[in-house]
């Protein structure tokens, strides 16, 4: 039976919990992150696509300055937890990537595809009471998917 499609979430409402594999095939669970810090959770199309890469890097490029202000950069896409290890290494992530082979979470969070074909590129900011504070989907402004996140990291970190 395939599992319901829920409602696509946006600020206000309480990120829905799961669990799923990272690329080192732990089980990692959002409310366990959300005890060390605010959750920055980006859901991306594909290892190694060309759009995908940049994204990562990206995160990558700026995880300093998530971690200093708080935040804990977690990716998903639908890829094995073997393909995420291997991307992981290949582009020196310092972030967890989880395994969502099922599409369950994507559905649980609303992730839409991209004219029906394309898996969606959406980035939630999660508060530590697991309240969404922060909603941002493009399959092309990457750069703002980065931007964005941590403009919003630092005004929850300033207290706003």
């Amino acid at each position: 039976m395939e599992p319901l499609t829920h409602k696509k979430l946006g600020v206000g409402d309480q990120a829905p919990d799961f669990t799923l594999l990272d690329q080192s095939n732990r089980s990692v669970q959002l409310s366990g992150l959300l005890e060390e810090g605010v959750v920055v959770l980006f859901f991306y199309p594909k290892d190694y696509s060309m759009g995908c890469t940049a994204e990562v890097c990206a995160f990558r490029d700026n995880f300093e300055a998530f971690r200093d202000a708080g935040a804990i950069v977690v990716g998903v896409s639908a890829d094995t937890t073997e393909s995420h290890q291997g991307f992981a290494e290949r582009h020196r992530l310092p972030f967890i990537l989880l395994s969502d082979p099922e599409d369950a979470v994507h559905k649980l969070y609303g992730v839409e595809k991209t004219l029906g074909i394309f898996r969606g590129r959406v980035t939630y900011v999660i508060d530590q009471q697991g309240s969404i504070r922060h909603v941002f989907s493009s399959q092309i402004n990457i750069d703002k998917h980065v931007k964005d996140a941590l403009q919003i990291i630092r005004a929850i970190s300033n207290g706003r």
